[in-house]
């Protein structure tokens, strides 16, 4: 009971900052993301690279910050996308600072100092194509809306796995995640699909109906999914929470894991269908 209310005033706390900085203002929306990307790739490197190559750490972690910052002056305020040169630029510095290792195992760790700015930096970066108008205009709206059937995803998941998957459940992928089951997988679809529909009928975003039920699907098994990529990086490095950033919850890596594999997706289906 005692874990059940510190996760449940966690979540809160994370919901109501979310919320703030999604409706209110570009700049809340920025300053939460940045730091979130900030957070994020030092949980990452932290689980995956430790206290090793220091300097090449610390400028992937600058290279991720302006990345989103990158796109979020790009697609909100007239920055010439030009300026997204710069970032292969900071990268090659990553591999100069390898140089001046003195560590036998450099280069068995600059793969996941590299593979952090794809994983991590580059999907929260690409949410500035769908909370900016092509004038410039900041709308969270559709961002908020994805979120929710990430969430309503993953609350269907935990009822249906609980109430149908625990005793006599079917695994779903029981080498990675043993109490995950493919009872708690489709409770967590149905639920998606009912938070899509709702989205659509309530107008929360301007997408047809069919468009927010096809979203659902796509985001539902991409977050599926990247739960479960994350819940393998964790167990082959012996982690269990990647963070402890939030009480009950863990890291915030371990929160936006779904979201993760999920807002690209997002991102190149409203960009392909012109949503």
């Amino acid at each position: 009971m005692k874990n059940l209310l510190t996760r449940t005033l966690s979540g809160a706390v994370f919901l109501v900052l979310f919320l703030t900085a999604l409706l209110w203002h570009p700049a809340a929306y920025a300053v939460l993301f940045i730091a979130a990307v900030l957070i994020m790739m030092t949980e990452y490197l932290r689980i995956t690279v430790g206290p090793h190559e220091e300097a090449a750490r610390v400028i992937a972690t600058v290279t991720g910050i302006l990345t989103f910052l990158l796109f979020y002056l790009c697609s909100g305020f007239g920055l010439d996308w030009k300026w997204l040169l710069v970032l292969p630029v900071l990268v090659s510095l990553i591999f100069v600072a390898v140089l001046y290792t003195r560590e036998g195992d450099a280069y068995r760790t600059t793969p996941f100092i590299l593979t952090s700015l794809l994983y991590i930096a580059l999907p929260f970066a690409l949410t500035n194509l769908i909370v900016f108008s092509p004038e410039g205009d900041f709308d969270g709206r559709v961002l908020l809306a994805v979120m929710i059937i990430i969430w309503s995803s993953d609350v269907g998941a935990y009822l249906s796995g609980m109430a149908f998957g625990q005793k006599n459940g079917h695994r779903l992928f029981p080498s990675i995640s043993p109490k995950k089951s493919w009872e708690g997988y489709f409770g967590g679809l149905i639920l998606a699909l009912a938070a899509g529909w709702c989205i659509g009928y309530f107008s929360l975003v301007n997408f047809p109906w069919y468009h927010c039920l096809v979203l659902a699907v796509l985001i539902n098994v991409t977050s599926t999914v990247g739960d479960l990529a994350e819940s393998q990086l964790k167990r082959n490095f012996g982690v269990k929470d990647a963070g402890r950033i939030m009480p009950g919850h863990g890291g915030l890596l371990d929160r936006f894991d779904g979201a993760l594999l999920a807002f690209p997706v997002t991102v190149l289906y409203i960009e392909l269908f012109g949503l």
